[in-house]
């Protein structure tokens, strides 16, 4: 009876129990009801049962321990064969700074052998690669720098400003004072040959005196803030526009853009073919907000936009001395739209005062979106003259937003040394570029239904204001032609010559009345046609505008303050901060309305600052260029050569450059098969 009995032991073997010993038999259901008969407990009974259907799977003969014994041996063995990558794994851990700077260095010196092949090969062919390479080394030194000697600079900085602190409050006026005279005395005698671009100052100075008496707080003024943002918009707008090293960069960087955007092509052929992306415009621009887009979300996953954006915030609030929170908004408009930077200071929102987020709406409104800068790149819009009306709005909304609504609470965030700036929640950048990509596709409908929906209210508009103007005897009543005359001496005094002041006065109207996106097209066909060489006039309707005056409508342009806009801040930010409903709704109009005038300060100083094209020798040109198609060069060409002919009694002669060359005749007989002109009669 001893040897049958059940032991702790034996029960926790299962099948080995001698009350189971008729359970190893080929049958294994009929082994369970023997081992029942026999009246085994009701534990042995339930894990006989666990141990039966176990075996059942496979040869019921073999023991546990066997297999137990199998398992160990495997595992003994993968152990084993993963030893050494566990030690490299532990290797790299241990030493995972000294392998690091290991690779760095490699990767350095691999750089720099590239770089030194390239600039001997050719080095005009690498000066971008030189101006790149530059750029990254200076800010790498610069943090070095920053980071081993900048708590001494600091020191030896304060200990020299307590010294000159005193003198401070009457030295910053006296310097006030000399740059605002040398600024004066260079403007005029600068512009001494073309008296009719200071007429952009007296513009400028007008909307800044407009802006302040619709200010809020007129005695509160940070007057700090609005000099250095006035200040640095037109140093950069000088840096840009005048001198040839900034000319030639933006042109540079204008240009690259422009062949970047230029891959969009391969993809977009692929999916829409050759005839659709060459024919239609919705399969010519759209895709490149798709492109924008995805690049745009892969370098904020790279950490390339927060870096950039950080670095002109504490420009801007350096020497403006506004908060981090605002200037971190109105930084990354530079960038992104105008619901999308608000992102960067998301978790900052409720807390931040009327005047901080009049500022936020201030930069949206005044700035455009870097993705549909790209579709505006692609209308033929000169690239340069967006990227820097976009860098140029940076401090002047700020300072206008602290002109027209001063500071008069208490900001939780002033003195704040820095905002964390959230990263994308993306694994890796494939996804950042799937993200991007797919967020831009909202976008792409949103500016396909609006221009369908503005489109066919303009039209719709002109309609019947054409039919109410039939009504009493007035032909030709439209929008347009009701915002020529209405917003004409706003586009005369940005700088506009007052023929083209109507046109530049009804692409504003279409901008701020139903959005740029239109105002942009109308604009890029004046463009086309003067570089097309048209006729300036077609009977009474102008064609094209000046050179100047493109540039001053591109600048006026480029912002997103027009009615439509109102809705989507509104909806952006209150989505963010729903408890600021009310205060957003009581700021935005006045936001809006600094806004437009941001970019209108931006179109004066491009008109005040612009320097024309010069044409060139217009007599080795005509001599020697081909009749068969025109352009701009020729049209200006032929009309200094229609003004140099002289037709008296029948008889025609030429004066100036062209009197001593004998092929006037033939090119103004050229000429004449193009343009009118009273001087063709002579050559019939």
């Amino acid at each position: 009876m001893e040897e049958n009995q059940i032991t702790l032991g034996n029960l926790e073997k299962g099948a080995d129990n001698p009350a189971f010993s008729s359970v190893v038999s080929p049958s294994c259901p009929s082994s369970w009801s023997t081992g029942a008969a026999q009246g085994a407990p009701a534990n042995g009974v339930f894990q006989g049962e666990e141990r039966l259907y176990e075996e059942c799977d496979g040869p019921c003969g073999e023991s546990e321990e066997e297999r137990r014994e199998g398992e160990g041996r495997f595992s003994s063995y993968c152990r084993k064969a993963l030893q050494p990558v566990s030690k490299a794994k532990h290797f790299c851990k241990a030493h995972a700074k000294v392998l690091r700077r290991v690779i760095l260095w490699l990767l350095g010196i691999a750089y720099l052998c590239y770089f030194i092949a390239a600039c001997w090969l050719n080095f005009q062919r690498a000066l971008a690669l030189v101006v790149m390479t530059a750029v990254v080394v200076f800010f790498i030194c610069w943090n070095l720098f920053k980071k081993h000697c900048g708590a001494k600079v600091l020191l030896l900085l304060s200990s020299v400003w307590k010294r000159f602190h005193k003198f401070w409050p009457w030295l910053k006026w006296l310097l006030f004072v000399a740059h605002l005279g040398g600024l004066i005395t260079w403007l005029a005698l600068n512009n001494s040959g073309n008296p009719e671009q200071l007429i952009s100052l007296a513009g400028f100075c007008f909307l800044v005196l407009f802006l302040f008496a619709c200010s809020k707080h007129h005695g509160e003024v940070s007057w700090r803030a609005v000099f250095w943002g006035l200040g640095l918009e037109f140093l950069f707008g000088l840096l840009v526009l005048r001198t040839t090293p900034g000319i030639q960069a933006f042109q540079w960087l204008g240009d690259q853009i422009q062949f970047f955007l230029g891959y969009t092509t391969a993809g977009s052929r692929f999916v829409f073919g050759n005839t659709l992306i060459e024919e239609v415009f919705a399969f010519q621009a759209l895709p490149i907000v798709v492109f924008f887009s995805c690049v745009m979300s892969i370098l904020y996953y790279l950490g390339v936009m927060q870096w950039l954006i950080v670095k002109i915030s504490w420009l801007l609030q350096v020497s403006m001395g506004t908060t981090p929170t605002e200037t971190l908004s109105v930084a990354g408009n530079i960038f992104v739209g105008q619901t999308e930077a608000p992102l960067l200071i998301r978790p900052y929102l409720a807390d931040m005062t009327r005047s901080e987020i009049h500022a936020v709406m201030t930069g949206g409104f005044s700035t455009i979106a870097g993705s549909v800068m790209g579709a505006y790149i692609s209308f033929g819009i000169d690239a340069a003259s967006l990227i820097a009306a976009s860098v140029m709005a940076a401090p002047c909304a700020l300072a206008m937003s602290k002109l027209v609504y001063p500071e008069v609470e208490e900001s939780k965030f002033k003195g704040k040394a820095s905002i964390h700036l959230s990263s994308g929640e993306e694994q890796n950048i494939l996804e950042a570029a799937s993200n991007g990509a797919a967020a831009s596709v909202g976008l792409v409908a949103n500016i396909a239904a609006n221009l369908i929906a503005f489109l066919a209210v303009l039209e719709f508009i002109n309609t019947a204001l054409h039919w109410f103007g039939e009504m009493v005897d007035i032909e030709g009543l439209s929008f347009q032609l009701i915002c020529s005359y209405v917003l004409m001496p706003v586009a005369f005094l940005m700088g506009a010559d007052w023929a083209d002041s109507p046109l530049v006065a009804e692409l504003l109207g279409i901008k701020i009345f139903l959005n740029e996106f239109v105002a942009y097209q109308q604009l890029a066909t004046y463009k086309k046609n003067r570089l097309s060489g048209l006729e300036e006039w077609d009977g009474s309707r102008k064609q094209w505008i000046s050179e100047r005056a493109e540039s001053i409508a591109t600048f006026a342009l480029c912002g997103f303050a027009n009615l439509s806009s109102i809705g989507i801040m509104m909806g952006g930010l209150a989505s963010m901060a729903p408890q600021r409903k009310g205060d957003l709704a009581s700021i935005v109009l006045r936001a809006l309305l600094t806004g437009a005038c941001v970019s209108m300060l931006n179109a004066c100083l491009a008109g005040l600052l612009h320097v024309p094209t010069e044409v060139g020798n217009c007599v080795t040109f005509l001599s020697t260029v081909n009749f068969s198609s025109t352009s701009y060069t020729m049209y200006t060409c032929c009309k200094q050569l229609f003004a140099s002919s002289v037709l008296v009694n029948g008889t025609l002669s030429f004066t100036g450059a062209w009197a001593s060359v004998g092929d006037s005749m033939l090119c103004l007989t050229q000429c004449c098969r193009h343009y009118n002109h009273t001087s063709c009669a002579g050559t019939t």
